[in-house]
């Protein structure tokens, strides 16, 4: 087994495992991979200069953009779908809000929330991914308010664009992982990849899954990011209708092919929260999801509850939900 060296990128540590194949060879396939993702960091960037503050500000001055980068357009294309699939719970249009929560610098913010009064004002705004129009590598947005950031998107994506390379490498087994976001392909010898889930409070591990072939499993919880003042705990996942921070649940985790999808699927539905994440998986064709609330309680897929083990000093309350 090759494990690379971890890589800082997209906020987050990234590493890369590979089996199978002469050490020389998985250090040139990880090296390529490690020059790819700083591409990729580089040009979807939310706030340093590059491709994606560029177009953002484009829209804010009401400007047409050509996107050269072929990734960026197709971050934005995607976004437009998951969107509209999302019922709007998935939209990356509101950057402005999410730099007003303090979520636009390395660190973690620090101080009170923002106003009421600032945050309603941009919610008011409206930007949504419909006000983005693509034409050709034209990007343009009716709404200057909209300022994209990738947040929900981004590392999902960037681990299916990684495998993708390191087949063409000639790799057939490996894991990518970016910070929790992560996509295996083939095997750890004869066995399925063995994935840990990290356990909400931040520490440790809930939960254990097998994979099956090539899967991105992803987790989004609220102990990633976030600011805390005066005892409140405010997630970096912010609901697009009222510009808040999702409140119901500690972490969501879904297992799909597309990490793009999985990554995505896990916001979308961390905003639904409990009251509504069904209505919202069901239209994405997930099948294997696991929510966790604020009192521990567990939420299961009838097809995740087939696939996860829980660690053995693990034994949380699960309900099982409907069938996906």
């Amino acid at each position: 087994l090759y494990q690379s060296d971890s890589l800082y990128v997209f906020g987050t540590l990234v590493n890369v495992s590979i089996w199978g194949v002469p050490e020389p060879q998985a250090r040139a396939a990880v090296n390529t991979v490690a020059q790819e993702l700083q591409r990729l960091h580089q040009e979807w960037h939310a706030w340093q200069p590059g491709p994606l503050t560029e177009l953002n500000q484009a829209f804010a001055t009401g400007k047409s953009r050509e996107v050269t980068a072929p990734t960026l357009l197709s971050l934005v294309e995607q976004a437009k779908f998951f969107y509209k699939l999302t019922d709007g719970l998935f939209n990356p249009a509101i950057g402005r809000l999410i730099e007003l929560w303090g979520f636009h610098q390395d660190e973690m913010p620090v101080g009170p929330p923002p106003a009421a009064a600032n945050i309603a004002k941009l919610v008011a705004l409206a930007p949504t991914m419909e006000d983005v129009i693509i034409d050709g590598n034209q990007v343009s947005s009716k709404n200057p308010a909209v300022q994209l950031d990738f947040g929900g998107i981004g590392k999902g994506y960037a681990v299916d664009l990684a495998i993708n390379q390191l087949r063409q490498l000639g790799i057939q087994n490996a894991i990518v992982n970016a910070g929790g976001n992560l996509k295996v392909m083939g095997k750890k010898g004869k066995h399925p990849w063995l994935i840990g889930i990290r356990h909400p409070s931040g520490q440790g591990v809930l939960a254990a899954v097998t994979t099956n072939g090539e899967e991105s499993v992803i987790t989004s919880g609220n102990y990633e990011r976030y600011r805390e003042y005066q005892g409140q705990h405010y997630s970096h996942i912010l609901d697009p209708r009222n510009g808040m921070p999702a409140q119901t649940l500690t972490s969501v985790t879904v297992i799909a092919c597309s990490g793009a999808l999985a990554d995505v699927a896990t916001t979308a539905l961390s905003v639904a929260g409990l009251a509504d994440w069904y209505r919202i998986a069901k239209p994405m064709g997930l099948k294997l999801v696991m929510l966790v609330d604020n009192q521990g309680t567990v939420y299961l897929s009838p097809a995740m509850a087939e696939r996860i083990k829980f660690e053995s000093n693990q034994s949380p309350k699960v309900v099982i939900s409907e069938p996906l």
